[in-house]
């Protein structure tokens, strides 16, 4: 049975995705890394990537060739200053050379060693091969699959919706919501505690928290440069910033110097229902406009979905419940990792695989259910909630303008954050164990649709917005 850590789940990471950015940037590396371990390293003396199917597709709006020449300078994803990206970028194709691994330097021309091939590879629509050179003319080559969220597999993965790490001492293994419900009913215990608890078994409690603060910190920092900054984001669609605008008029004269003074300063406006949606909406937009930059943001469970949890967890701490603390954001993240793995053993996270539904749905449920469980809701309420935001996300297309995250994706997740709430609400006016459809069968829908859907609305950019408009348009 297949276990998946919330780490798993919610992953620090750099813009725009998480399957075409963080994924190739963490495959190149682990290539890296396999061939130090060969001991095939050190005779490299050239490396080319070829980029196949959706990554060749959209790779560029997704900077995904940085994101390769990023890993195989053997530099980290999750601490690499953002700022110096491209800079570095500049030096590789001024100089035409690159430091495998940050230790070693090679030839290298971006146009010519990287290579965009429209091809789809028969294991899974992301799919990269990086091939290494050496001296006596041979070469060696590796495929890797980006798998959505920032997971990367090989090929020994009979299906790209199988599991990706096991953890065979988790005390409550849990493949399906069925199971998490009886766990807590077994137990009396609520589904993050359940999920703690499997946490526990892995890492110690400090370890956990600590992890956890670092995740929620990002997501806060992520929105709090996304409402401070004004702006147009880099691409080529000319996109303005809105979240600033929004930000600017929302929160008036009030004074704060940190992120947390801000909330602070959020709390003692009056807010009415009105600026609810509008903060909210605010929230989300911050964040995707800060991944759609190259930014730092959290896997929740994908860049491209990264800003509904926390504009959901936001919305709870700063409307709902002003005592709120790390507690509180302890306990919605364990659920909403938690509600996030259900769809990634039972579906796909990838918009690759499963179109937009796989990741601003599957980012609606986890908020959903997370925000209920906030709110006093039963595990049985919490898990409704998680059918009701993704039952309204079913078969949303993945058909990114230009191959940006950026149109219509940054304010589908403004949409899937007032989804969460409203899913929320509805989960607690209703009785426990009322829910006419589970969770398992929305989820087992949902996998049914992605794989009922055209290619072409998922994530390849060739049909709907980004063929009816142009970039002109814009």
């Amino acid at each position: 049975m297949e276990s998946i850590s919330v780490f798993n789940m919610l992953k620090i990471g750099v813009g725009p995705s998480s399957s075409h950015t963080l994924g190739p940037w963490r495959a190149a590396a682990r290539w890296i890394e396999k061939l130090k371990k060969s001991g095939d390293f050190d005779k490299v003396t050239g490396v080319s990537v070829q980029l196949f199917g959706s990554l060749a597709l959209t790779g560029k709006g997704h900077a995904s060739d940085v994101a390769v020449m990023m890993g195989l300078m053997g530099t980290d994803p999750v601490s690499f200053p953002i700022d110096e990206i491209q800079g570095v970028i500049a030096t590789i194709h001024s100089e035409e050379k690159i430091h495998l691994n940050s230790e070693k330097e090679i030839s290298f021309i971006p146009s010519e060693h990287i290579v965009f091939n429209r091809k789809f590879l028969e294991f899974h629509p992301n799919g990269m091969k990086f091939i290494a050179q050496f001296p006596d003319g041979s070469k060696k080559a590796e495929a890797y699959y980006s798998i959505g969220g920032g997971f990367v597999v090989q090929k020994e993965r009979k299906r790209a919706k199988k599991k990706i790490e096991k953890f065979s001492h988790f005390p409550f293994p849990i493949e399906k919501a069925t199971q998490l419900l009886e766990y807590c009913a077994q137990e009396q215990k609520s589904v993050s505690e359940i999920v703690f608890q499997n946490e526990l078994s892995l890492r110690p409690e400090t370890e956990i928290k600590e992890g956890l603060k670092e995740i929620w910190n990002v997501m806060l920092d992520s929105m709090y440069v996304g409402c401070h900054t004004e702006g147009r984001l880099p691409g080529g669609l000319n996109v303005i910033r809105r979240a600033y605008e929004t930000h600017s008029k929302l929160i008036g004269e009030q004074p704060y110097t940190t992120p947390y003074e801000w909330i602070k300063s959020i709390r003692g406006t009056q807010v009415k229902f009105r600026q609810i949606l509008k903060w909210v909406s605010c929230f989300a937009l911050a964040v995707n406009e800060v991944n759609a930059s190259l930014g730092r943001v959290v896997t929740a469970p994908t860049n491209g979905s990264a800003g509904v949890i926390p504009a959901v967890l936001m919305y709870y701490l700063v409307i709902e419940n002003h005592d709120g603390n790390y507690e509180d954001i302890y306990k919605f993240l364990l659920v909403s990792g938690e509600i996030g793995s259900l769809f990634k053993k039972g579906a796909t996270i990838s918009a690759a695989m499963g179109g937009c539904q796989a990741e601003i749905g599957v980012s609606s449920a986890m908020a959903a259910g997370a925000l209920t469980e906030l709110m006093g809701g039963t595990p049985d309420q919490v898990l409704m909630a998680a059918e009701i935001a993704m039952e309204h996300h079913l078969g949303l297309t993945c058909d990114p303008i230009a191959g940006l995250v950026q149109i219509p994706c940054i304010e589908r997740n403004a949409m899937g954050a007032i989804k969460a709430i409203n899913a929320c609400e509805m989960a607690l006016d209703r009785d426990p164990g009322d829910a006419k459809i589970p969770l398992d069968k929305v989820i087992a829908t949902m996998w049914e649709t992605a794989k009922d859907m055209a290619t072409k609305y998922k994530e390849t950019s060739e049909g709907g917005l980004a063929v009816q408009v142009n970039m002109s348009d814009c």
